[in-house]
């Protein structure tokens, strides 16, 4: 380990040559022992935050004279080491050669050639001037030094290390500024401007027009490889700094093989590693180490490849078998003096690149500890020395209680239970595991961050105990000694506390040692006595047992269930990880032969003692002769043959691999010598490009419409083998890349030593190979032949058709972003890019992959012209992709625009603004209707635009999303309007909505007309203000009461807007007559608030001019006879007119003026000039008797009098204030009653998403709003039909039964009050009506039953107005069931055959059927002769039904006929089931039948029919490239039964007995979830995720069978008979422990009778909050 330092000693060293600034975060050791050279660390910003701060991967390198790389580093660091400021700058020379510029602050800036530089010759095989890359062959070619690293390293800075030069490296990476003018640069050849030479090269880079063997790209760094960001000198060391990287491909592998479980994803990985290692070999190199571990990955996986290698190869480190029997290996590190690892170091037996199988076997035999042996295994594992979060684990052994004794059982850990289960009880994990909603014992990390630094805790720094353990430092907290510890945590232990003595020992203050036991004298003696009880007899005889648990097959199946060590599995298996558990072995592992020794005592003179030497002498001979010693090796050899995939192999040696026959030639470097690409001396090192602009770019895109087959692949393979060969060290990165594609598809590496040495001495693949697709069998094949010649170079592989043009069209668009550009200039490209159209030539699969790249930028635009790229890639991402895609992607991306938070605090930025003005014009949202439908607006996008009509939002952006709701009301029809965006702004009322949101109330009452405000509107808010006004009485708390006053001013304002759109008689009904006038209420109540007043008389003003003079004055004007008979006598009168005596003059504002009223009396100058005005004064004199002591008043006080006859002589507007004063406190309300209202009406009430920070002010255009809404109400009354003329009245129903559902679901959390109400009935079919589906927008809905003469009709309704505009009359039987083809016009119905058909037009595309023929029974029969078998109480069953009381369901069926449909969205394809339990898949866009899963025609004794489908992954979209294609489909048969079969392979995963009747419904609201109903009257929901055949939940309460249900959230609608039920989804059971549903018959809403029709079919239109029933009798019906 030749340059490698111990962990500690790596920290010092980098605070040491850098700052103790420096945040270290971990070493990565490079073998199982805590020694490396590399570190993750992070530095701190300017403002000292570290969470935001750059990770950085420091690479410590030993310094050499005689190396040419640390000759680099030294001529070009000025001054030295203790020069801090010079900075490498890479340009052209006049002759087009590069140069390297050194910046100087005096000397200004001085060239140095490369040409003129030194040159090394490099041999096959070995180490080039680069560290961590091997050259090509030992040709004589000369290749400069200088030009190789600044090809490979273009941009690094070259200096000293100094912590302002890190900080400045980290800053650089943070603003991503480093290759920014090479972006820049590509982007003018998009935009069609000047082609610079550093965009063409890129181009070459990336493979347009091709990649090129003709040159070397000077000066731009690969896309594909780690850029290297600085080489700083150190003494005797050069410090290399990379961006560390989330993840590396064998994180992936290990720890979260389902993130590369879509093949697509995985040939995309592969491009862009073959992309990197086409320009490495381009330079006459070879990458060398080629493994997962070398590819690092980004969290939307792009590649980079890693360029640092250990400092000795792999060879040097591995001994010889002899050697390692009788000495100690060598081990050279650069620790600090007195370091403790260098006795850790030199005790241990363990070879660090040692393959698993060689140190099972030392320990199995003796010779390796158990110690070290545990190392190893934590090193498959994963676990990394240091890192908190996932550090090296290590068994209690002992509880510290006694100090252990070989022959007593006192004082030692059962090592067959895990720490968790010995802490925890078996009676606490059974109790977690049968109530946790995913069944688990413990948790999924057996040695947590918490556990981790509470051990480390003395030597930690504060700040780290305060991230990971408690905020607050308490020292007297953590255990104060071992017992104690071992008492405290559940959690394993950790090495150190084996090792290491310096842990114990603290440096902190107040916090004291920790204490080791009474046996023990000192930490260093605690030390050995606790390694020699790991190494006892007695832990060697048990260990096995631990390992089982921890690394074993104990982590799994049956054998972690019996040992109580069921794991808590993660929720998103298909997201990267970089840890996790990782399970090594499949099989029990092998109990310990030999007998241990202490390996780490020693002789006076340090040599140690071998374990095997000892055994040789006194065990071996009489091992040898006893029986079991070949019992127990044949075990252990099994149990290796097993776990080979634990010592994968990517690379080879020839010397240890091949036996040297004359079958096999080598060819010799003459025959194959590689020739280094040329260079132009002539002024350019460029190749010429030809005519490369957007166009070729464009022209290059392609998707996958016409990509080759298998046939391609033979052609590209003998074009391939004839190719132009690089050097062997080349051919062995190919070799490795083959291993690594067949472990991307096998998930597991196909060579290990052994199975590596047979196929190079007998040319024979492992056997996994066969389970490999042919196509990429082939090209396996062909990279890891034996005769490295005939391998084809990275290049033929990039054009190989294995690699679709979606593939490459996504490498082209995404390789330039992924450059070290900032943000605004990648958004620009991609903008720009896209523009041209990009997006449309490259095609979906292409840009769903693009669209994760691309997306992340578009969330916070600074400026308008980034606010303009944004919306060109959210237009476009939205046309290009697939729509679940879309929806899943791109209206996620608008949802976090619209939300307009940033951190807490609201974005101010004017692109933000203009940004959201943009996406909420009509035309936008048009695109999102017509490409996802209205279902995903309404779930995603319209709360968004109803919220930026609330809590302070911007002006611009309010006034967008107004006009966007006015104008969408009506298309989206009264319902949905009503319960998505009128309730939701009346929720709002009170909590800072602005003037815009109540112009939407108003403007779309105007627009939807009187019939809709009278029903609908003033019902709402007349209940609003009598609960305020029932509030203001009531002893509340004061927010309470502030928020009444706010809603009453909202509500006011709104029905102020609203008095125009009605006529005069309908005003006088719903305002005046019958009762005291609201409004008047208000003005009497003396305790409300100003504004709220203010409010109310100007409303009252409003109403009064609409109803006219006579009506005013005979019936309002009574009823304001006490308020003026108020205000003349009133004490605040009198003291104004005091006041006015003893000045002789007041300071007052005038009538003209606009101003919030100051007092009570205020009221007087808003209503009485009005009253004047439209009455005239004598009329109103005449009605108020105390009209002279008003008038005294505004006389005195206002300067006002009545000066002309008949007429004021000001208008009545120019004396009403209009403006709402703005209230001193801000408050926000835990108790709402407006929530408490709106639940009582039974209306939804959308949960608040801020807090109020705002309050309203009152409307100041009262005039111009009034002259709008009569222009819409004008055009409303005229010749307009009223929709919906059934929906529900808010005020008839708010006494209705209380028949509350349970809360909404996860997905939607709104309440939902179900009445039980029948509000609309109509006759859909002469028949019984067999199945409904809606539309997503619920405007359209589908029925199937029984038509004229008997045959199956469809019908199609526009719910708007409840007709029937068409439907498909071509079925000769019932129709049993109709899909709705997502994103078409197309519908699916079966009547025994599938029907196709447009519902624009009523026209059949395709009917498919099957033909009885091709069904094979057992014993054929007729069709009668098989419905025969069915037994009595089978047919008894079907009969008893009336949902089955017609079609195939009960005349004579066989499997010819289609009994039920599901259409699999994801994959577009519909699944039917059979009469005889078949699946048949179809392609509806095609029209073909696919494949049929075929079951027993018999069961139980009686033909079982499929009578109902569901599928997981339904609600999910496409994912990179691929469709998330469900896991499974489940079949409900009528027998009863329930199968759940694999979609890949048809294989039953599960088949159980669901119900004791037939099945007449499935669903899958979540992955793990179905839901079932039958005939024998319960419904019950299986939980996939507690055992297979799934546990149940079962709902009794119905007195007959169950025929349908419907979910909504988490709530469940299920029908029998006559009466609907309520159930939920995550049930709590009744005292019994029994599961209820609630049932209610239905009544209608008019006449209150009760509905006697037997019901049949369910259907819910969530947004709209009803449900649709289908009846027997052929009646649709509208429910509430």
């Amino acid at each position: 380990m030749e340059g490698q330092m111990c962990l500690d000693c790596l920290e010092k060293r980098i605070r040491s040559d850098f700052s103790d600034k420096v945040v270290f975060s971990y070493g990565i050791p490079d073998s199982p022992l805590p020694f490396g050279s590399r570190a993750l660390v992070k530095v701190p910003t300017s403002s000292g935050e570290v969470s935001a701060s750059a990770q950085l991967l420091l690479v410590y390198l030993p310094s050499s004279q005689q190396d040419c790389f640390t000759s680099y580093i030294d001529e070009h660091v000025i001054g030295g080491v203790e020069d801090r400021d010079s900075r490498p700058i890479e340009k052209l020379n006049e002759t087009g050669n590069p140069e390297v510029c050194i910046r100087d602050l005096e000397d200004g800036v001085m060239s140095l050639s490369i040409s003129d530089n030194a040159k090394c010759s490099l041999r096959a095989g070995g180490n080039t001037c680069f560290p961590g890359l091997v050259s090509g062959d030992d040709s004589s070619c000369q290749l400069s030094c200088f030009r190789m690293i600044t090809a490979i390293a273009p941009r690094a800075q070259v200096d000293a290390c100094s912590y302002s030069v890190l900080e400045d490296l980290a800053s650089r990476l943070l603003r991503r500024s480093m290759e920014d003018d090479i972006l820049r640069s590509f982007q003018l050849l998009i935009e069609g401007k000047t082609v610079s030479c550093a965009s063409r090269n890129l181009l070459s880079m990336i493979g347009v027009p091709s990649f090129s063997d003709e040159y070397i790209p000077g000066f731009l760094r690969h896309p594909n490889l780690s850029p290297l960001l600085g080489m700083l000198k150190a003494a005797g060391n050069t410090c290399l700094v990379y961006p560390s990287s989330p993840y590396t491909l064998e994180n992936i592998l290990h720890y979260s093989p389902e993130a590369l479980k879509v093949e697509w994803r995985i040939r995309f990985l592969v491009y862009q590693i073959l992309s990197g290692l086409a320009f490495i070999h381009g330079l006459g190199v070879a990458h060398g180490n080629i493994s997962p571990s070398s590819i690092m990955l980004s969290d939307s996986y792009w590649v980079w490849l890693s360029l640092w290698r250990n400092p000795q190869s792999k060879s040097q480190l591995k001994p010889k078998v002899e050697d390692s029997m009788v000495s100690s290996p060598a081990r050279t590190h650069t620790c600090c003096k007195g370091c403790i690892s260098q006795t850790l170091s030199a005790n241990l037996n363990l070879f660090p690149l040692e393959d698993w199988h060689t140190s099972f076997y030392k320990w199995w035999r003796g010779d390796l500890s158990n110690f070290e042996y545990l190392l190893v295994l934590n090193k498959l594992a994963g676990r990394r020395w240091g890192d908190h979060t996932f550090h090296t684990v290590m068994p209690w052994v002992i509880d510290f209680s006694v100090r252990p004794q070989e022959n007593s059982d006192v004082g030692w850990r059962d090592l067959r239970k895990s720490k968790w289960r010995l802490a925890k009880g078996d009676e606490q994990l059974d109790f977690t595991y049968t109530t946790s909603e995913i069944p688990h014992h413990v948790s999924d990390e057996c040695l947590s961050e918490l556990a981790v630094c509470s051990y480390k805790a003395r030597r930690l720094p504060l700040s780290v105990l305060c991230t990971a353990v408690r905020s607050v430092y308490e020292p007297n907290e953590y255990p104060s000694s071992m017992q104690r510890l071992y008492q405290w945590t559940p959690d394993e232990c950790i090495p150190e506390f084996y090792c290491d003595p310096q842990v114990f020992y603290s440096l902190n203050a107040g916090m004291s040692d920790l204490g080791v036991p009474s046996w023990a004298g000192t930490p260093e003696e605690f030390i050995k006595l606790h390694r020699d009880a790991l190494e006892s007899q007695r832990v060697s005889r048990e260990i096995h047992h631990w390992i089982d648990i921890t690394f074993g097959y104990k982590m799994s199946g049956d054998a972690a269930l019996a040992s109580k060590n069921v794991m808590l599995s993660s929720s998103q298996p298909s997201l990267p990880r970089s840890m996790g558990r990782r399970q090594l072995f499949t099989r029990p592992h092998p109990i310990r032969r030999g007998i241990p020794k202490k390996v780490w005592d020693h002789t006076a003179s340090g040599t140690a003692v071998p374990n095997s030497l000892l055994n040789n002498i006194n065990d071996e001979k009489s091992l040898l002769l006893e029986t079991d010693y070949l019992q127990k090796l044949e075990a252990a050899a099994a149990f290796c043959e097993n776990t080979r995939h634990l010592s994968p192999q990517y690379s080879y040696d020839l010397d240890d691999c091949i036996k040297k026959t004359s079958s096999v030639e080598v060819p010799t470097s003459e025959s194959y010598r590689f020739e280094l690409p040329r260079t132009c001396n002539s002024g350019s090192s460029y190749t010429v490009f030809h005519n490369i602009d957007c166009n070729y770019l464009l022209e290059y895109l392609g998707s996958d419409d016409n990509s080759g087959g298998y046939e391609e692949f033979l052609l590209w393979g003998q074009k391939s083998s004839s190719s132009k060969k690089y050097s062997e060290e080349a051919a062995k990165d190919i070799f490795a890349l083959g291993c690594i594609i067949a472990e991307l598809y096998l998930k597991k590496p196909l060579f290990d030593s052994v199975s590596l040495s047979i196929f190079f001495n007998e040319g024979v693949l492992p056997v996994s190979v066969n389970q490999l697709p042919p196509e990429v069998k082939l090209l396996i094949e062909a990279c890891i032949q034996k005769d490295w010649t005939r391998r084809p170079s990275a290049k033929s592989l990039l054009e190989s058709p294995y690699f679709l043009p979606s593939v490459k069209s996504t490498y082209l668009f995404l390789a330039p972003l992924q450059l070290l550009a900032n943000d605004e200039s990648r958004l620009s490209y991609a903008a720009n890019f896209t523009k041209k159209g990009a997006l449309r030539a490259m095609g979906s699969v292409a840009a769903e992959v693009c669209a994760t790249h691309c997306l992340p930028l578009l969330l916070n635009p600074l400026s308008d012209a980034e606010a303009e790229w944004v919306y060109i890639l959210l237009r476009d991402f939205l046309k290009c992709l697939k729509p679940k895609a879309a929806e899943r992607l791109v209206l996620n991306a608008i949802q976090k625009i619209l939300q307009e938070t940033y951190g807490g605090h609201q974005l101010q930025a004017t692109g933000s603004s203009h940004l959201k003005v943009s996406l909420l014009q009509e035309s936008f949202v048009r695109e999102v209707w017509n490409h996802l439908g209205k279902h995903a607006y309404l779930e995603k996008i319209h709360p968004l635009v109803i919220s930026n009509l609330c809590i302070a939002p911007s002006k611009s952006s309010a006034s967008a999303a107004s006009v966007l709701l006015i104008g969408s009301s009506e298309e989206l029809g009264i319902p949905v309007t009503v319960h998505q965006t009128i309730l939701p702004l009346i929720y709002y009322f009170g909590k800072g909505i602005c003037n815009d949101g109540v112009d939407v109330l108003v403007r779309i009452g105007g627009v939807l007309g009187e019939t809709f405000i009278v029903r609908l509107l003033l019902p709402l808010l007349k209940n609003v203000i009598r609960c305020c006004i029932h509030t203001s009485y009531t002893n509340k708390p004061e927010p309470v009461q502030s928020w009444s006053s706010l809603a009453l001013v909202d509500c006011l304002m709104t029905l102020n807007g609203l008095i125009p759109c009605l006529s005069k008689e309908v005003v006088v009904k719903e305002l005046i007559e019958g009762q005291t006038c609201l409004l008047v209420t208000v003005l009497m109540h003396k305790t409300l608030e100003l504004p709220v007043l203010q409010a109310a008389a100007t409303t009252l003003i409003a109403v009064c001019q609409q109803i006219g003079p006579y009506l005013t004055a005979s019936l309002v004007l009574p009823q304001l006879k006490e308020l003026f008979d108020e205000l003349a006598f009133s004490q605040e009168s009198a003291r104004q007119f005091n006041s006015l005596d003893r000045s002789g003059r007041v300071s007052l504002p005038k009538a003209d003026e606009e101003g919030p009223i100051e007092s009570r009396m205020d009221l007087v100058l808003i209503l009485y000039p009005s009253f004047a005005a439209l009455l005239g004064i004598e009329k109103l004199r005449q009605c108020c008797a105390t009209w002279l002591l008003l008038e005294q008043y505004l006389l005195w006080y206002h300067k006002w009098k009545w000066e002309s006859v008949g007429e004021s002589s000001r208008s009545s507007l120019e004396y009403v204030n209009t403006r709402n004063p703005v209230l001193s406190k801000n408050v926000v309300s835990r108790y709402n009653p407006t929530k408490l209202l709106m639940n009582g009406v039974g209306w939804s009430i959308p949960q608040p998403q801020n807090k109020v920070v705002n309050n309203p002010v009152l409307h100041k255009r009262f005039s111009e709003l009034h002259q709008t809404v009569e222009s819409h109400s004008a055009l409303s009354k005229i010749g307009k039909c009223e929709p919906w003329y059934w929906f529900p009245s808010p005020a008839t129903n708010w006494d209705a039964p209380d028949f509350l559902g349970p809360a909404g679901g996860v997905k939607d959390e709104r309440a939902w009050k179900i009445k039980a109400s029948v509000i609309y009935s109509v006759r859909a079919h002469p028949g019984a009506l067999r199945s409904l589906s809606a539309g997503e927008d619920e405007r359209t809905l589908f029925t199937a039953g029984v038509g004229p003469g008997f045959k199956g009709t469809v019908q199609k309704w526009d719910l708007s107005s409840v007709d029937c505009v068409s439907g498909y009359y071509g079925h000769e039987e019932v129709v049993n069931s109709i899909c709705l083809l997502p994103f078409s016009s197309r519908v699916a119905s079966c009547d025994g055959t599938v029907h196709v058909w447009n519902s624009q037009t009523g026209k059949v595309l395709s009917i498919i059927a099957e033909s009885s023929s091709s069904w094979l029974h057992p014993n054929p029969t007729s069709p009668v002769s098989s419905a025969a078998k069915v037994n009595s109480d089978h047919a008894s069953m079907l009969n008893s039904n009336p949902l089955l009381s017609g079609g195939i369901l009960t005349s004579a069926f066989d499997g010819s006929l289609y009994t039920c449909m599901h259409f699999l969205e994801p994959v577009e394809k519909l699944v039917v089931g059979t009469g005889n339990g078949s699946l048949r898949f179809i392609d509806v866009g095609c029209a073909e039948k696919l494949h049929i899963w075929k079951s027993e025609p018999i069961e139980n004794g009686f033909p079982s029919l499929v009578s109902a489908l569901c599928s997981s992954g339904s609600h999910r979209g496409i994912h990179d490239g691929n469709a998330f294609s469900p896991s499974w489909v489940a079949a409900g048969l009528s027998s009863g039964g329930c199968k759940l079969l694999d979609v890949r392979s048809g294989n039953v995963i599960a088949s159980w007995r669901a119900h004791d009747g037939y099945v007449t419904k499935l669903a899958a609201p979540e992955d793990h979830l179905i839901v079932s109903c039958s005939l024998d009257r319960t419904l019950r929901i299986w939980d996939l995720r507690k055992n297979v055949p799934p546990a149940a939940t079962t709902f009794r309460g119905h007195s007959d069978g169950i025929s349908d249900f419907s979910v909504w959230g988490q709530d469940v609608i299920s029908i029998s008979r006559t009466k609907i039920g309520l159930s939920t989804l995550y049930p709590g059971g009744d005292e019994d422990g029994q599961y209820r549903i609630v049932y209610q018959s239905l009544y209608a809403a008019d006449r209150g009778t009760k509905n006697m029709s037997v019901l049949s079919s369910i259907t819910i239109l969530p947004f709209s909050r009803l449900f649709l029933v289908g009846t027997e009798d052929g009646h649709l019906k509208i429910c509430c």
